[in-house]
């Protein structure tokens, strides 16, 4: 089996998501995908959308920062999957009080609206969805990155029970939630709307080392059998695909003696990515709260997976109570740290590394 770093990941020990997810878009189904940034679950999903012909539409709801900009992106991706004369003919006949289609291509909603005139332009565009997947004689899957960034300002719920409604009736139209694990436990509405939750582990050990030799082998690369140089890698992803990705393409790009990758040479590739990625982990540190980024220390230096007990506590001078449990369940919204099933341990382990180093 001949891989390349960007395989499918059904093919990286996800074959029982991957084909569960095609068995639930192809019955007209809707999921909810849930885990750490760098997992896989977007890729996961457009593979799959593939597998049953469908049209892939994809909205980052961090940019949605209201109703009204949650519908101008999703106008815009629809705008870039729908034919110019379709969308125009669309807005000649039922969506000319709310857009306006311009030559260029773009679906823009018209500026000025009141409350009531932007909920019945919502509820028009997401019919839209029906009308495009049944022209184009295409299944239609919307992916929305990050979905619970919109209660920030949904805070009733309204805009998500409408979509979740709307999508539900439509028989060529499915949506995919993308987030972190701790949206697993909540979600709204699952009386009437029940979303099949497909959660994204980490991966066990000997699956990426099979798929980092694979990937290696294509170049006559291979990790030096008598070293710690495969180990050295594993343990520094801790079953973390978008970690290993980045290690594994930094380890090509350098030439070896007899093609053997030595323990030193994946200590240097470590600390290269380490270095590249520093500016990065700064500005994620800055944008956190004080009490989350002293968890997140403490966590990266010193794990448990019992971080609320006394001991760990007073060793670390946390916050004890509420602030604590805040600290850890935004660090999980966050997609910063797995929930108390993984043992609260950081979601990115090359972040890990780097706060281990910066704090030593």
């Amino acid at each position: 089996m001949n891989l390349e770093v960007s395989t499918p990941l059904q093919l990286i020990g996800r074959s029982l998501e991957f084909q569960r997810i095609v068995e639930v878009l192809a019955q007209d189904g809707d999921l909810l995908i849930t885990g750490v940034p760098g997992s896989g679950r977007r890729t996961l999903v457009r593979v799959a959308t593939q597998e049953v012909g469908a049209m892939v539409l994809e909205i980052d709801c961090i940019r949605a920062t209201d109703g009204e900009r949650f519908i101008q992106l999703l106008a815009e991706a629809i705008s870039q999957n729908w034919q110019a004369t379709q969308i125009q003919e669309w807005v000649n006949n039922f969506g000319n009080e709310f857009f306006v289609f311009h030559p260029e291509g773009k679906l823009k909603l018209l500026r000025s609206l009141n409350q009531k005139q932007l909920w019945q332009a919502f509820e028009i565009l997401l019919n839209s969805l029906q009308m495009m997947a049944i022209n184009l004689n295409q299944r239609v899957v919307l992916i929305l990155q990050s979905f619970p960034h919109i209660r920030s300002w949904d805070r009733n719920h309204f805009w998500e029970a409408t979509f979740r409604q709307k999508i539900n009736i439509y028989t060529h139209v499915s949506y995919v939630l993308i987030a972190t694990i701790a949206e697993t436990s909540h979600q709204t509405d699952e009386t009437n709307y029940p979303l099949e939750t497909i959660q994204l582990a980490p991966l066990a050990n000997d699956v990426l080392a099979l798929w980092a030799r694979e990937i290696l082998h294509t170049q006559k690369l291979k990790f030096e059998p008598r070293s710690l140089a495969l180990q050295l890698f594993l343990d520094a992803v801790q079953g973390h695909i978008g970690d290993a990705m980045a290690i594994i393409r930094r380890l090509q790009t350098c030439s070896y003696p007899n093609g053997l990758i030595s323990e030193v040479a994946v200590q240097q590739a470590i600390e290269g990515l380490l270095k590249d990625l520093s500016l990065t982990f700064e500005s994620l540190l800055m944008l956190l709260p004080a009490n989350q980024v002293h968890l997140l220390e403490s966590l990266a230096l010193d794990p448990t997976d019992k971080p609320q007990s006394k001991e760990y506590i007073q060793k670390h001078g946390l916050s004890r109570g509420g602030s604590l449990q805040g600290s850890l369940t935004g660090l999980q919204h966050k997609g910063l740290i797995y929930s108390a099933e993984q043992g609260y341990q950081l979601a990115l382990p090359l972040l890990a590394l780097w706060l281990q180093q910066r704090l030593s």
